[in-house]
């Protein structure tokens, strides 16, 4: 996947430089935050347009499958989960393959206590979202193959078509 590709697919929070300031308002007076993300790369667990994260200061130091907001050295907002910690963090999208490595703590804005699913509140404590983030974290490379299979297969019918 080309580095555009990559950029394309994420979850953007588009705009987020002119309500940054009120992010970070709430959350320096110990408010929660709901913002609505925007992009794919968190899918199937937030959808653009329908779900809504609750986002809290970030603690001391992240746990590995944590969602966090962080901000990029381009300026970019990005809300990925961790799935790796070390002297820095690494994250990636629950619709990604490519992970991002090196991002520091002091780039970390809030994380994600909540979402809101079909206007119903779920919380990242509950089980169920608990395993979800294992078995999806672990069938991130099943799930690669199977969609470069999915799209080489595709291929051949539109290559089929064209013939026609």
């Amino acid at each position: 996947m080309d580095k555009a590709d990559h950029t394309r697919r994420e979850v953007s929070l588009e705009h987020m430089e002119d309500i940054m300031p009120l992010i970070r308002e709430g959350l320096s007076a110990g408010r929660s935050v709901k913002i609505a993300p925007r992009g794919v790369s968190m899918l199937p667990m937030i959808r653009q347009g329908k779900d809504e994260v609750i986002l809290v200061p970030p603690p001391p130091e992240l746990k590995k499958y944590d969602i966090a907001l962080y901000q990029r050295e381009n300026g970019k907002y990005i809300l990925h989960r961790v799935v790796r910690i070390g002297e820095s963090y690494t994250f990636i999208g629950d619709n990604q393959f490519v992970y991002e490595h090196g991002i520091s703590h002091e780039r970390v804005i809030a994380v994600v206590t909540g979402f809101t699913r079909g206007g119903k509140p779920r919380s990242v404590r509950s089980l169920s979202y608990k395993l979800y983030c294992r078995l999806w974290h672990l069938s991130r490379y099943p799930r690669r193959k199977l969609l470069g299979l999915k799209r080489r297969i595709s291929a051949l019918f539109e290559k089929g078509k064209d013939r026609k």
